[in-house]
C-alpha cells in the first residue's frame, strides 16, 4: 500500500526525562492535577485544526493527515482513560498492548467524518478529563507496567500522555 506509514517504533519514555526537541514539551513539568486543564484546552485546538478545508490530505503520503492525527488521539484518550481507571482500582496492573498502528489501519482513521472526530475526540477528552480530576492525592503515585515492562506511575503516564497529545498539537501545526 503506498499509503501505508511506517510503524513507529520508538521507546517515547525519554521524554519523562528531558524536553522533546520536536515539540518542546518538557513532560517532567507537568503535574497531575494540571491534567484535567490541559486535556480541556487541547479539545478546541483540535476542533478546529480539524474544520480545515484540507483535514483530510495527506502533506506527504508517509505523513498523517490531521484527521488520522486526530483519530489516534482520540483513541489515545480513551487508552489512558483505562489505564488510569486501570492503576488507580487494581494494584500494578499490566496495560494490554495497545498497536497505534494497527489502530489506525484497522479503525480506518483516513475515512472518518472530521466533524464527528472532532466530536468523539472532546467527548473522549472530556470523560478522560473527569478522571483526572478524581486522581486522588495519594493515588498519583499508584504504579501500572506497560506490556513492554515500562513502568509508570498514574503521574508519569499523565506526563506521559500529555507530551504525546502536545507533540500531534505540533505536528499537525495547532
Amino acid at each position: 500500500m503506498s499509503d501505508a506509514i511506517e510503524p513507529d517504533t520508538k521507546d517515547w519514555t525519554w521524554v519523562l526525562r528531558e524536553r522533546c526537541p520536536e515539540c518542546g514539551l518538557d513532560s517532567a513539568a507537568v503535574e497531575g492535577r494540571d491534567l484535567p486543564a490541559l486535556v480541556r484546552g487541547w479539545g478546541p485546538r483540535w476542533v478546529t485544526a480539524l474544520a480545515r478545508p484540507d483535514a483530510t490530505r495527506r502533506p506527504r503520503p508517509e505523513v498523517w493527515s490531521v484527521l488520522e492525527y486526530a483519530c489516534h488521539v482520540r483513541d489515545v484518550y480513551l487508552t489512558f482513560d483505562e489505564r488510569v481507571r486501570l492503576m488507580v482500582t487494581e494494584h500494578a496492573p499490566t496495560f494490554a498492548n495497545w498497536d497505534q498502528d494497527e489502530a489506525a489501519v484497522e479503525g480506518r482513521y483516513a475515512e472518518q467524518d472530521p466533524a464527528l472526530v472532532a466530536d468523539e475526540l472532546v467527548a473522549a477528552g472530556e470523560h478522560l478529563a473527569e478522571r483526572f480530576a478524581a486522581v486522588g492525592p495519594d493515588e498519583w503515585s499508584r504504579t501500572g507496567l506497560r506490556s513492554n515492562g515500562s513502568a509508570f506511575t498514574v503521574e508519569t503516564l499523565g506526563q506521559y500522555f500529555a507530551h504525546d497529545v502536545v507533540h500531534h498539537l505540533h505536528d499537525v501545526s495547532a
